[in-house]
């Protein structure tokens, strides 16, 4: 077990006040060592709290008074201080096995961990999932949480987690709904292994088993040039309809038997499918935006200015931890500067992925000043990768290159994590200035200029 490390303290905050710095290493809270920032997070949640802190190699006591429930004004360094329960699955599809070397070390890490699925909205298998672990959740309230399911069939599910325990680990499941925890499923489907046939009866099964989900998602395998698994491919444009044809039919059952659609497919899957996005009020409560369910139709209205019926931020329980660091896809994505070549007023470049190309294109037409995408081929990963958060400095930099003079050139965020893409690179090596865009509607629109008007 690691200590917990003081990364910041806000000026003027109760932790400032009593005399924590930055760099100090948290011993324990009361007495107590905190395993986490959900625990470290409850041992904060009083109007005095005594520190144990190591600082230079000594051990000293400070004691911190929140009046009113002063926000204590500290970050640490980690969502968890003692090990990450990492994934014990071999999954065919696992698009970190598909990772090549030398990217950057955290991305070949798999956690399946239910304290990141909660904190984060990470998904966990449940494989790992124990007694003390449930007690835990329910102890505590730590919901919603995020499920993997791919199959309810005990077989199916064992033969794609490549791990026994896959056919019976879904008893916790149906635990976690017993106790009242919110949860989140995922589907990740792969053509000839838990679509057709198999996908209709994981969705029989959610409703005959689980149905108190709060929702379903049905995503696409991801398929790299760097997969070794011969029965792992993309979907055809077929597979995709018939998925998506699969998805609309148990919504309506869905919606007869426990009032509300529960599963959603993909934007990807509409996408590849060649079908028309729904309408934004057909995605419910967007609760699985992060995971591209109604990503686009938000997208869409953000960038029009339109009143939305609830937040759309980013889910999790971090939001509201005193302390939680941005970790993972939730990483500050650059260091907030940006490098602006031409005039405020030039012609405008936007550079995504192929998919953010065919959502964001139709946005641009009659915009002032004149826009363009550019949708910029993965070739790093290859396969059916064509989203924005994949694409690397290697790929954009070749896009690039003969880029004309003159142009803005504005790229999502979503490309970075820490200011450097997946492959190191960071956007200064990139051969003409670009300037790094928050990845919404609202976002891109302010950065085209007051005047862009479509």
């Amino acid at each position: 077990m690691t200590l917990p490390r003081v990364v910041a303290v806000a000026p003027g905050s109760p932790a400032a006040r009593a005399g924590l710095q930055e760099g100090d290493e948290i011993v324990a809270m009361d007495g107590q060592p905190p395993r986490d920032v959900i625990e470290y997070h409850l041992l904060a949640d009083q109007t005095e709290v005594e520190f144990e802190l190591r600082r230079g190699g000594l051990d000293i006591l400070v004691s911190v008074e929140r009046p009113g429930g002063e926000a204590l004004g500290i970050e640490v360094d980690a969502p968890l201080f003692d090990r990450v329960r990492t994934c014990d699955n071999h999954c065919e599809f696992c698009f970190i096995h598909q990772l090549p070397k030398g990217l950057r070390k955290s991305l070949y890490v798999r956690d399946d961990d239910y304290r990141l699925s909660f904190l984060y909205g990470n998904f966990t298998t449940l494989t790992r999932f124990t007694e003390a672990d449930l007690e835990r959740i329910v102890t505590e309230g730590l919901s919603p949480l995020w499920v993997s399911i791919h199959a309810t069939d005990p077989a199916v599910r064992a033969r794609m987690l490549r791990n026994r325990r896959g056919a019976t680990s879904l008893r916790w499941l149906r635990a976690l709904l017993d106790h009242g925890v919110t949860v989140h499923g995922q589907v990740v489907v792969c053509p000839g292994v838990n679509d057709a046939e198999v996908l209709d009866d994981t969705l029989a099964g959610v409703l005959d088993l689980y149905p108190e989900m709060a929702s379903v998602a049905c995503v696409p395998l991801g398929v790299s040039r760097f997969n070794s698994e011969a029965a792992m491919r993309p979907h055809t444009v077929e597979e995709a309809r018939a998925v998506v044809d699969t998805v609309e039919e148990w919504q309506e059952c869905f919606r007869a038997c426990v009032g509300r659609p529960l599963v959603f497919a993909s934007d990807e899957y509409h996408l590849i499918a060649g079908r028309p996005l729904p309408p934004l009020d057909a995605y419910g409560d967007l609760a699985q935006l992060e995971n591209g369910v109604g990503s686009a139709r938000v997208f869409e209205a953000r960038f029009h200015g339109d009143d939305l019926p609830h937040d759309t931020g980013p889910g999790g329980f971090f939001q509201s931890v005193d302390g939680a660091p941005a970790a993972g896809y939730r990483a500050p994505r650059a260091d907030g500067t940006l490098r602006i070549g031409p005039r405020p007023d030039a012609a405008v470049t936007v550079l995504t992925g192929q998919y953010g190309a065919e959502v964001i294109g139709p946005l641009l037409q009659g915009v002032r000043p004149v826009a363009e995408v550019v949708a910029v081929e993965n070739r790093y990963f290859g396969g059916n990768i064509k989203v924005a958060g994949l694409l690397t400095g290697e790929d954009l930099a070749r896009t690039l290159d003969r880029a004309p003079a003159g142009r803005r050139y504005l790229l999502p965020d979503v490309c970075l994590s820490g200011g450097r893409f997946l492959d190191g690179q960071a956007p200064e090596d990139l051969p003409v200035p670009v300037e790094i865009v928050a990845a919404d509607g609202a976002s891109l629109r302010a950065a085209l200029g007051a005047g862009a008007r479509p």
